[in-house]
C-alpha cells in the first residue's frame, strides 16, 4: 500500500518576487514580472524582454566565496530550497540522513557557465578555462548542492526534461516516499537560461513573443493576439513529507500530493500534438494514480504558454479529459504573469496552486483581453476568483513530447 505524502515548505524564487507569501500577493494582485531585459545589452537582439531577476543577490543566503563556484541555476535552487526547508520547520540535523534526498529538474542547466567558459576558451585559449566549469553547468550541480548543504543522503538525481522538468521531478519524489525509500524529499525545479544564446535560441525558433512595445502585455495565454512565449528565470522548491512523520512532528501541513502522471507525445521535438493527446493522458493518468473522477478537481494551473499551438492543443486536452465538466473548472495561466520559467515552471506553479487551494482563490490569466475562440473554457480572466478549491491540478509539458501532471488534496 502506498504511503501518504504531504507538503510542508515552500520557496520560490521569480522575477516578481523571491518571497513565496509576497509572490503570491502580487500574482493576485494582477502584477507582471516581465520587463525590459537588464541582464545584457539587446540591442542587437529580436527580442528584448523577458521576466529575468536583474538585482539578484544570494548574499543572504551564500557565501560569497561559494557563489563564484555555482552556477545562477544552482544559485536559485539553493535560495528557494532554503526558503523552503525553514517554511517547513524541519532540522535536518535530527533526522536520518540517508532517509532524506533531493529530486531537482532543469531543462538547460548551467548555461550561463558555458557561456561564460566558451568565451574564455576562444578568447584566451584552453588553459584559462575554469576548473569548476563541469561542475558549474552539469544539471545535477543544483541537487547536488540542496543535498550538500543539509547533509542529505537519501535518493538524489536531476530531471532533464524541458519544461516539465520540476513536475516530473516533484512526481518522482513523491513515488519516491510513496514507496518508502525516503521519508522526506526536497524536489522542484530551477532554471537559469536568459543568457545572450538562450533568448537568440529561442527567437531564432520563432517561440518567444517580439511584442517589445510592451513586455508586461506580451505573455497572453489563451488570448487570440498570443504571439509566443515569454522567458523567465528562477525556481520553485517544495518539501515533500511522508504524512505520519510530517504529523509525528507536528508540521504544518499545506496539502495532500495525491496524483502524478507522465506520458510523450512521440511526435514532434518542438510542437505539441495538436489534439493534446500525450497532454490528456497525462492528466487522465494523473488522475487514476489520485484515485479521482475529472469531476473532483476544481482548479487547473494550465501550462498556458501564450504559443498559438500549445494553448490550442492544451485546451483540446483538458476538454477531453473533463467533459461535460471543463465548463465547470476554474483553470489560468500564471505563466501570464512570471513568463515561462521552462525547466523550473513546474515547481513555482505547483506552490502556486497549493496557495490556491490555501486560500480558495483561483490566481488569474492576465492580458487575456480578447478569447481565442478555440480556447473556451473558464482562464479566469484578469481577476483572481473565489471559490471552493479542494482539489487542484498542474501541468507541465516540453519540448521532446513530455507531459506531466500533478493533483493536490486539501489535508484533511
Amino acid at each position: 500500500m502506498k504511503r501518504r505524502v504531504v507538503v510542508t515548505g515552500l520557496g520560490a524564487v521569480t522575477g516578481l518576487s523571491c518571497q513565496v507569501e509576497d509572490l503570491w500577493q502580487r500574482i493576485l494582485a494582477g502584477e507582471s514580472g516581465v520587463h525590459e531585459l537588464k541582464l545584457f545589452d539587446t540591442a542587437e537582439f529580436k527580442v528584448h524582454f523577458a521576466g529575468d531577476i536583474h538585482d539578484w543577490s544570494p548574499d543572504s543566503y551564500i557565501e560569497r566565496k561559494e557563489q563564484k563556484r555555482l552556477d545562477r541555476f544552482s544559485q536559485f535552487a539553493l535560495v528557494a530550497g532554503a526558503d523552503a526547508v525553514q517554511d517547513s520547520g524541519l532540522d535536518f540535523s535530527q533526522e536520518d540522513s540517508f532517509r532524506c534526498g533531493v529530486v531537482l529538474g532543469s531543462g538547460i542547466g548551467g548555461l550561463h557557465e558555458i557561456e561564460a567558459q566558451h568565451g574564455r576558451l576562444l578568447q584566451k585559449g584552453p588553459d584559462k578555462v575554469s576548473a569548476f566549469t563541469i561542475p558549474k553547468l552539469m544539471v545535477n550541480a543544483a541537487s547536488g548542492h540542496v543535498s550538500i548543504r543539509y547533509g542529505l543522503r537519501g535518493p538524489n538525481y536531476a530531471v532533464a526534461t524541458a519544461c516539465a522538468s520540476a513536475a516530473n521531478a516533484i512526481g518522482e519524489a513523491m513515488k519516491i516516499i510513496q514507496y518508502d525509500d525516503a521519508d522526506i524529499m526536497v524536489t522542484g525545479g530551477t532554471e537559469a537560461a536568459i543568457t545572450p544564446m538562450g533568448v537568440s535560441g529561442f527567437s531564432n525558433l520563432r517561440a518567444l513573443s517580439t511584442r517589445n512595445d510592451d513586455p508586461p502585455k506580451a505573455s497572453r495565454p489563451f488570448d487570440a493576439d498570443r504571439d509566443g512565449f515569454v522567458m523567465g528565470e528562477g525556481a520553485g522548491l517544495v518539501v515533500l513529507e511522508e504524512l505520519e512523520h510530517a504529523k509525528a512532528r507536528g508540521a504544518r501541513i499545506y496539502a495532500e500530493l495525491v496524483g502524478y502522471g507522465a506520458t510523450a507525445d512521440g511526435g514532434h521535438i518542438t510542437q505539441p500534438d495538436e489534439e493534446g493527446s500525450g497532454a490528456a493522458r497525462a492528466m487522465a493518468g494523473a488522475l487514476r494514480d489520485a484515485r479521482l473522477q475529472a469531476s473532483e478537481i476544481d482548479y487547473i494551473n494550465a501550462h498556458g504558454t501564450s504559443t498559438p499551438l500549445g494553448d490550442k492543443a492544451e485546451t483540446k486536452a483538458i476538454k477531453t479529459v473533463f467533459a461535460e465538466h471543463a465548463s465547470q473548472l476554474s483553470v489560468s495561466s500564471t505563466k501570464s504573469q512570471l513568463g515561462h520559467l521552462l525547466g523550473a515552471s513546474g515547481g513555482v506553479e505547483l506552490v502556486l496552486s497549493l496557495l490556491a487551494l490555501r486560500d480558495q482563490v483561483c490566481p488569474p490569466t492576465i492580458n487575456l483581453d480578447t478569447p481565442d475562440p478555440d480556447c473556451d473554457l473558464d482562464y479566469t480572466p484578469n481577476q483572481p476568483r473565489e471559490r471552493k478549491v479542494a482539489r487542484v491540478m498542474s501541468n507541465s509539458f516540453g519540448f521532446g513530447g513530455h507531459n506531466a501532471t500533478l493533483i493536490a488534496a486539501a489535508f484533511s
